[in-house]
């Protein structure tokens, strides 16, 4: 639920600052009318004056500021007194910190102002707002209408009386039935209630009605302001996330004092819980609800364990459909990413351990003489997901320590291609007679991961991480090769964008948009897996945007494709299907180039207009 921190007296504890204080310079001598109620204008019966001195040197004779706020039960006949004969006073209380206001209550010794403001400022005395105007003509005085006769008028003459002439209070409650808050922490609450500073102007007196002529005394003697008590009541303002408070910026403790710093709750933080705490920013920071008691909690960042803190960014909140905006400060444990959830450069996931686990990410450990330099991230040695290296030419296994099959010579430069149908000795060269797929040890339900040199494949590096890693392991007795990785090895004759007429005569049953992911020789057939990221022709078979496969019925006897495919690049691909097996075909005939965006435009044109 939202939460509320007491009301107290924010006037307890801290002295207001005046522009004059009697007996500042020498003794003064002054009178005024014994404390009693007098509920009547009569010229009899007031008693005869008092008259006395005050010395604001003296502690016995001194009526200061800080007499208006101490404990009025401890200390009721303590009050604060102007110089004499000012018509203008100003009493101001700061406050270190924000503050909510419920209402004020001023006593006064003196006959009360005929004439006052109240007022209020929001960034500690830079600016200032009128609470209430207080006069015994509003219109006369302040231009205003009293609220006596229309309701919510900004000045009353209810507290302007002379009498009584002494204690005689004077009352503003900020929420009355003319300011009606459902919600306590909503803006315009906020604009109404909260405050750094409070002042009263006094900007007139008035006599007592008891003073006559025939007085003995001065009258100047009777000029003065005077106040027993200023009560403020009100409470630390805390945004709804706090039910109670404690000492902000200031030393030294007092009874009944009312702090100013929230103790938050909600998982929110800050001297009035005005924001989330530092790992709690997945969606953006809201006050609580009093309306409806809706605490609207601060929602913990998902950083598993690897940061101690989050921030909030509207762009990914917006991308998420506002359902999650934190993104993770400084990852730890080798981790990055929005929630780091993924490996930095250099170290791949250790899928033994939970995503929190502090040793989640390992380090990279390639063969330094196998494995390569000129990778497509120059930061990454290994798959951040497998862990596998990214190899030289010819050069094979999960930490690139050996030839890929049909190479041999493993050394500096990688790995030689055999002078052979398939494959040959490691060491020696020597080819394998009849042998498709020789039995070695270092081959047998191994897998391993062949990425071409120069080429990206992002299906690969940005997989989703609850992804199965064996989608992305060569099978047992798979090998793949790639005109990329061995140019020297693959040599097809391209077929090329003629005329109109020359492609619509192809009668092409299927034309995409494809990246190559990786190649597959089969021994018998070749197998190539593509992601197909745009359909701009098809025919009886199916075809969606997502990964599928391709078969090349050109294969050369050293593993090679032709149309040559290689794993990593974008291919506009026009082909034919055979339909009983559902299988997309590519042949010498089809038409393979790499993807241009005005070459895309060229075929959708000719489809669109040309071929009828």
């Amino acid at each position: 639920r939202s939460c509320n921190p007491p009301v107290g007296n924010l006037a307890t504890g801290r002295t207001p600052v005046t522009l004059t204080t009697c007996g500042q310079n020498s003794t003064e001598l002054y009178c005024s009318y014994p404390d009693q109620n007098l509920l009547h204008q009569v010229p009899h019966g007031c008693g005869q004056p008092r008259c006395t001195k005050c010395n604001a040197n003296q502690p016995d004779n001194s009526h200061l500021p800080a007499d208006m706020t101490d404990d009025f039960f401890a200390n009721p006949i303590s009050w604060w007194q102007s110089a004499q004969g000012v018509h203008r006073e100003e009493i101001r209380l700061d406050f270190e910190t924000e503050f909510y206001l419920t209402h004020v209550i001023a006593v006064f010794k003196s006959p009360r102002p005929a004439a006052m403001v109240l007022e209020r400022s929001q960034d500690y005395g830079l600016t200032w707002r009128p609470y209430k105007y207080f006069s015994v003509n509003c219109t006369a005085t302040f231009g205003l209408q009293d609220d006596l006769t229309e309701e919510g008028s900004m000045c009353t003459s209810r507290y302007s009386d002379a009498v009584p002439c002494t204690r005689g209070e004077v009352i503003y409650r900020a929420l009355s039935p003319a300011n009606k808050i459902e919600d306590p922490y909503s803006p315009e609450a906020q604009d109404l209630l909260k405050l750094t500073n409070l002042r009263l102007l006094l900007l007139k007196r008035q006599e007592c009605p008891c003073h006559s002529s025939e007085l003995v005394e001065k009258p100047q003697r009777f000029a003065h302001y005077a106040i027993y008590d200023l009560i403020i009541r009100g409470s630390c303002f805390c945004n709804g996330h706090a039910e109670e408070c404690q000492l902000a910026n200031r030393t030294g403790v007092m009874e009944n004092v009312v702090h100013g710093k929230c103790v938050c709750r909600h998982n929110t933080a800050g001297d009035h819980c005005e924001k989330c705490a530092p790992l709690y920013n997945d969606q953006p920071w809201k006050p609580g609800d009093g309306k409806t008691g809706a605490p609207n909690e601060c929602r913990k960042c998902r950083c598993h364990n690897h940061a101690d803190s989050c921030h909030f960014d509207l762009s990914v909140w917006l991308a998420s459909g506002k359902r999650s905006g934190g993104v993770c400060d400084n990852c730890k444990h080798n981790t990055e990413g929005h929630r780091c959830q993924r490996c930095k450069p250099g170290y791949y996931r250790d899928r033994g351990k939970p995503m929190s686990s502090a040793e989640v990410c390992k380090p990279c450990t390639c063969q330094p003489m196998g494995s390569a330099n000129a990778t497509f991230s120059r930061s990454w040695r290994c798959h951040p997901k497998t862990g596998f290296c990214y190899c030289k030419p010819g050069v094979a296994g999960p930490n690139c320590d050996r030839c890929l099959m049909g190479y041999w010579g493993f050394g500096e430069n990688g790995c030689r291609p055999c002078d052979c149908a398939r494959d040959c000795d490691q060491h020696t060269g020597n080819c394998f007679n009849g042998l498709l797929f020789p039995s070695s040890p270092s081959y047998d339900n191994e897998p391993f991961f062949n990425i071409p040199i120069g080429g990206r494949i992002p299906d690969l590096v940005q997989m989703p991480t609850n992804e199965s890693e064996e989608e992305w392991k060569w099978n047992d007795h798979e090998q793949g090769f790639s005109a990329l990785r061995h140019p020297e090895k693959c040599v097809c004759k391209e077929k090329v964008l003629g005329s109109v007429t020359d492609f619509c005569q192809m009668k092409y049953a299927y034309v995409i948009k494809a990246r190559i992911l990786s190649a597959h020789d089969k021994g018998t057939h070749a197998e190539v897996i593509v992601k197909v990221k745009k359909v701009l022709k098809s025919g009886k078979v199916k075809i969606g945007r997502s990964n599928r496969s391709i078969y090349p019925e050109s294969w050369t006897n050293r593993g090679c494709t032709c149309p040559i495919l290689n794993p990593g690049t974008d291919y506009l691909i026009a082909g034919q299907e055979d339909s009983r097996t559902n299988k997309l075909l590519v042949n010498m005939n089809s038409l393979v180039k790499p993807w241009k965006a005005y070459l895309g435009k060229q075929v959708s044109d000719i489809l669109r207009t040309g071929c009828k």
